[in-house]
């Protein structure tokens, strides 16, 4: 007897120690740790006809969407099997669907380690394209306390450039 799509996944998480619940039949959550976005919340929907892989990557942009929306657009092109999306509020997210006849444990981590990349590696990027503000400010309130900035050490060479050039603007002026 062949194993159901929910089963396939049931069994892959639990083979692989990845910590997930089960909220209902065929409704898997989980979170896959990374390095630069620390935590992605996956949701994986084994659907009538499609196994749906949901990941959030990161929250509606503050500032610059045209530029964020457009760079996660080209880089859609570039990705294998799932692609960048935003919801109604504007908030970023991985999104695939994998026919259940697709459905196997080689599958399952080709597509888990597309989400964890992806999301992991893009993150810095989204932050820095729509969050630049916050970012600066964050940066200029920890500088000035006296407070560390290590949370801030992927951004560090833009803001210290940024630094540079405040200064020399202010030296010529004097």
């Amino acid at each position: 007897m062949t194993a159901s799509p929910a089963d396939v996944v049931r069994h892959y998480l639990g083979d692989n120690d990845v910590e997930f619940t089960e909220p209902s039949e065929g409704v898997f959550s989980l979170s896959l740790p990374g390095e630069k976005k620390l935590q992605t919340a996956v949701r994986l929907d084994v659907g009538p006809h499609a196994l749906g892989i949901h990941a959030f990557v990161c929250r509606r942009p503050d500032e610059n969407f045209e530029r964020v929306y457009r760079w996660l657009l080209e880089r859609n092109l570039k990705m294998y099997a799932v692609a960048f999306a935003v919801d109604r509020l504007g908030d970023i997210y991985l999104d695939a669907r994998l026919p259940l006849s697709a459905v196997s444990p080689a599958e399952l981590d080709r597509l888990l380690g597309s989400v964890l990349s992806y999301a992991d590696e893009s993150f810095n990027q989204i932050l820095e394209l729509g969050f630049a503000t916050s970012i600066r400010k964050e940066w200029e309130w920890r500088k000035l306390r006296g407070e560390p900035t290590h949370n801030l050490d992927a951004f560090r060479g833009w803001l210290e450039a940024e630094d540079s050039a405040r200064d020399e603007d202010g030296a010529e002026r004097e």
